[in-house]
């Protein structure tokens, strides 16, 4: 080293991250940011419908973010998580594309309603990143789907609690008050099933994004009264591998309906985005 070279360490501008909806999972994954648990990613801002509960929330974090509205969380972060109800999903997603921004879909159900935005992603330069949620096993439906896909199928079985008040089960008139034993409720496409029950089968739509299409990815919802957990189980058949696999998710403390490891798949999905080994396809 010469005299006029100087030895530098390179600097690492953290990615800004903000969070639409801090329920369960928003703030789950709030609280792991800020406390540094994913290098690299910074929180600065939050969008949601109750100001002072949020207030009371990030009252205790290192480096609270600010609380803005839907429409300006894109304008404070690269990355824009959305993590709330499904009546404000085209505002965050819209403006989270239309400013080029990582936007991380939780309500993925509501992607096949809003399909153009894949093409506005294109155009101005934006990136949709579909975490993995309460489901497993995407990456090997994604790389089967390279080839040539048979079929693939999601079975999914809840406690009849969690399906009540579903849209499907009201339309069709089917109660699932003191069953005794396993009732099948529904059997049809991924499509199909998301407007049925748009609460319980986000997972089912994310499979369909990795796979074979909303349309051609064949569901089944069981009403399961011995069902102490959520669980779905996968079925693909294909020129390069068949397989079959099966989660049983645990649920939350503060939401019995959402699993833990659905904030946990939004942090390992973040993390993908700085880290400079990135592991499964």
């Amino acid at each position: 080293m010469t005299d006029t070279q100087v030895a530098t360490t390179p600097i690492t501008v953290p990615m800004t991250v903000g969070i639409a909806g801090l329920g369960a999972i928003g703030l789950a994954v709030a609280t792991a940011l800020d406390s540094g648990l994913v290098p690299g990613l910074a929180l600065r801002a939050v969008a949601v419908r109750d100001v002072s509960k949020a207030q009371r929330a990030l009252a205790q974090f290192k480096s609270p973010p600010a609380i803005v509205a839907l429409e300006h969380l894109a304008e404070r972060a690269e990355v824009v998580i959305e993590c709330a109800p499904a009546a404000v999903f085209r505002a965050v997603a819209e403006s989270a594309v239309r400013r080029g921004r990582i936007f991380m879909p939780l309500s993925v159900g509501q992607m096949l309603d809003n399909m153009d935005l894949v093409e506005m992603a294109r155009t101005h330069g934006a990136r949709i990143v579909v975490p993995s949620g309460a489901l497993l096993g995407l990456d090997a439906v994604r790389a089967v789907a390279e080839g040539s896909v048979g079929s693939v199928k999601i079975v999914t079985r809840k406690p009849p609690a969690g399906l009540k008040g579903a849209p499907w089960l009201v339309q069709n008139a089917i109660s699932v008050d003191g069953l005794t034993a396993p009732l099948r409720v529904f059997a049809g496409s991924a499509r199909q099933a998301i407007k049925g029950f748009p609460a319980n089968v986000n997972v089912a739509v994310a499979l369909s994004l990795a796979g074979i299409g909303p349309d051609a990815t064949t569901v089944e919802i069981w009403a399961d009264p011995q069902a102490q957990r959520n669980t779905h189980t996968i079925e693909v058949t294909s020129d390069s591998s068949d397989f079959t696999m099966t989660i049983s998710g645990r649920p939350t403390e503060a939401n019995p309906a959402t699993g833990k490891i659905t904030a946990l798949s939004v942090l390992a999905a973040l993390r993908r985005l700085t880290s400079p080994l990135v592991v499964g396809s």
